[in-house]
């Protein structure tokens, strides 16, 4: 069973509309180099290859809006999932011991309070005991909401077909949990299809619309046949996230079309930070789309911002 988020405010998605319209980044990157390897990071941009703490971009949330963050894992590893919980735990807590996890020391605490934090963290999805025993640990499932694997990285290129992943996955849908696909064009698009049909109890969520090839027509079309497919199942939601870095980074008609096919009920916003055009801003990359999602109706911008997340990423409740 998952907890209820906490509700909206009180006032109207319309009242809502512009800057003060609540927003949740539901893909937010805080990794540690000394944490874990992030073996990914070595032919990554040499810019993105440092740690990036919650401190150095608390204010640009606060300037765009943000009141909730999902931490979202960025390496196959016991250790930076533990390492996002503990921060999440502290961006909540806004204490002084936060400092050493990259968070202000509290001359604002009651401020900076105010943002609810969770996690998308990693699991040992081809061991379902490990995933049942994970499950059963307080300390393993604090402030998680969701599971991801980098099935983009991983030498298996049938990973999420195998029976023992299958498994599990049964796993994270009885407790409520959702999966976050990374990255599946077009390696994985299909497999997210196979997923969704498979597991009709779980929330499968195609991060980044699956990174769509933007700017290369022919991609394009095989692109927006397979989302088509991919948003005819009802358990499927997208995250308009990381498209700034995707092709030629014009996200518009993309975004367009997934609001089209999934509805602002199965769509959510995300910055993707460190990763943008211009590596740890969220000016180059999430606050253009944030503001494109912003002329949108109020309500569905209000859905699209917030409140879809409110539903898909819930904590587990004991």
């Amino acid at each position: 069973m998952s907890a209820p988020e906490p509700a909206a405010p009180a006032s109207s998605p319309r009242e809502q509309h512009g800057d003060a319209l609540p927003v949740t980044d539901t893909h937010l990157h805080l990794w540690d180099l000394t944490q874990s390897p992030y073996a990914w990071l070595q032919g990554a941009d040499p810019q993105l290859r440092r740690t990036g703490t919650f401190a150095e971009i608390r204010e640009d949330l606060q300037r765009l809006g943000v009141r909730r963050v999902i931490l979202v894992q960025a390496d196959d590893t016991r250790e930076d999932t533990a390492h996002l919980q503990r921060t999440a735990a502290q961006i909540e807590s806004a204490t002084g011991a936060d400092a050493a996890e990259g968070v202000d020391a509290p001359a604002d605490a009651a401020r900076k309070a105010s943002v609810r934090a969770d996690v998308v963290g990693w699991l040992p999805l081809t061991d379902p005991a490990a995933v049942t025993a994970a499950l059963a640990d307080p300390s393993d499932t604090a402030h998680l909401v969701g599971v991801r694997h980098l099935v983009h990285d991983d030498p298996d290129p049938g990973f999420l077909d195998r029976a023992e992943v299958s498994a599990s996955l049964e796993l994270l849908a009885e407790a409520g949990l959702s999966l976050d696909v990374p990255d599946a064009f077009p390696r994985h698009m299909e497999q997210v299809l196979r997923v969704a049909e498979r597991h009709p109890a779980l929330t499968v969520v195609l991060d980044h619309l699956g990174k769509p090839p933007l700017g290369d027509e022919a991609g394009m079309a095989q692109w927006r046949e397979q989302i088509t497919r991919i948003a005819d199942r009802p358990n499927v939601v997208a995250k308009l996230s990381g498209l700034s870095t995707s092709g030629n980074g014009d996200f518009r008609g993309a975004a367009e079309l997934a609001l089209e096919l999934f509805g602002p009920s199965r769509l959510m916003i995300g910055s993707d930070w460190p990763i943008a055009p211009t590596p740890f801003s969220l000016d180059s990359g999430f606050a253009p789309l944030l503001e494109h999602v912003r002329t949108w109706d109020p309500t569905t911008a209000h859905a699209v911002t917030h409140g879809t997340a409110g539903q898909v990423y819930r904590r587990i409740l004991r």
